[in-house]
């Protein structure tokens, strides 16, 4: 019942910009036994199906739940609710930037970084046709909807909304979980399953083998996305919208960036718990 529970808030911050799933995951320090036991689910299959299962479950009842108040306000207040999240997103950059320094860090890095942000600039700014917002996706791409949902459930720190906003999916997944619309989210659950199996074996070798090299090129790919969380329908302009548009920005940043550091003092708080032990 506890890693349900713990599932249902996962399965909300799959939905919600700033609220990174795989950031949750390390919170309630469950994300390093997720990526082992997805990594080597057919290894020991019965002991992690008996751990995935109620986490599992939990994290599609949040992420249904969830998502039909997020497709209200796109929906109702597009503009207001895509600059919230904005906010909501840089929030979480210190937190996703602790990540990157999590095993040392070195002047290299900053390299790595701007040559990543670079390319992920070029790809998704200056290559911008090549990611439509897609409203009737075909069946190849619902499934590559699920492996990139699952890639962000994975990787620490990559937010949902910015990687499925790039890639034209945010709206359409929203919308299609809000109702429940099975030709989009069965092919969605296959790539998510086939998707979690190999993308958690990848990045746990990569993590195991260059931790901060790979961290590092995530963290500058990252940073290329945010822009792509507003669209068109978010231009400023002198009124009483934009007014509001900016304050949700500002309210949202010191939202996420109280919970990064909520992150930083339960750590805190186990280290602690550690040392009385010993």
């Amino acid at each position: 019942m506890n890693r349900f529970l713990k599932g249902i808030i996962v399965g909300i911050g799959g939905v919600a910009p700033g609220l990174s799933g795989s950031v949750l995951l390390i919170i309630f320090g469950l994300y390093q036994k997720c990526l082992d036991a997805l990594g080597t689910l057919f290894t020991n299959f019965r002991k992690n199906l008996r751990f995935l299962i109620p986490l599992v479950a939990g994290m599609l009842l949040g992420v249904l739940l969830f998502s039909k108040v997020i497709d209200f306000f796109l929906t109702r207040h597009e503009m207001l609710t895509r600059y919230c999240f904005l906010g909501l997103i840089i929030g979480t950059l210190p937190t996703v930037f602790r990540e990157v320094k999590k095993e040392g860090f070195h002047g290299w890095c900053w390299i790595v970084i701007a040559a990543s942000f670079a390319l992920g600039t070029w790809l998704f700014t200056f290559n911008g046709e090549a990611f439509p917002q897609i409203t009737d996706p075909t069946l190849l791409q619902s499934i590559l909807l699920g492996m990139a949902v699952a890639g962000t459930a994975i990787i620490p720190g990559v937010d949902p909304a910015v990687l499925l906003s790039t890639l034209g999916f945010y709206k359409m997944y929203v919308s299609a979980l809000a109702n429940f619309d099975l030709t989009i989210l069965l092919p969605m659950i296959i790539g998510v399953a086939g998707g979690a199996v190999v993308i958690s074996f990848g990045m746990s070798q990569l993590f195991r083998r260059a931790y901060t090299l790979t961290y590092s090129i995530i963290f500058g790919i990252f940073l290329s996305m945010i822009p792509h969380m507003l669209n068109e329908s978010c231009v400023l302009h002198w009124d009483l919208t934009t007014a509001g548009a900016i304050l949700l920005t500002i309210l949202g940043f010191f939202v996420s960036f109280l919970l990064g550091d909520a992150q930083k003092h339960l750590e805190r708080l186990q280290k602690y718990k550690n040392k009385e032990k010993d």
